[in-house]
């Protein structure tokens, strides 16, 4: 694997990584009290639990974009332009 091939692979990534994060979002946005209603379902969470562990699960997800896609991509660029 070379620059080359890295560089849009990570930009591609970092781009479906976010259009997930976004999906997410906007299903809690428009859709909560049916999403609320289908894992109550299986798991007994109050609304509160239900609403911080999916904020700390994007807030999860959204540094893992960061560390493993985004800042690797910057690193690759910086290095590109230097080199």
């Amino acid at each position: 694997m070379d620059i080359e091939f890295l560089r849009p692979f990570l930009l591609w990534s970092v781009a479906v990584n976010y259009a997930i994060l976004m999906i997410w979002f906007l299903a809690l946005v428009f859709a909560k009290d049916w999403i609320r209603r289908l894992h109550g379902r299986w798991f007994d969470l109050s609304p509160t639990t239900f609403d911080a562990l999916h904020y700390g699960g994007m807030a999860v997800y959204k540094i893992g974009i960061m560390l493993f896609n985004l800042v690797p991509l910057l690193v690759l660029y910086i290095m590109g332009e230097g080199g």
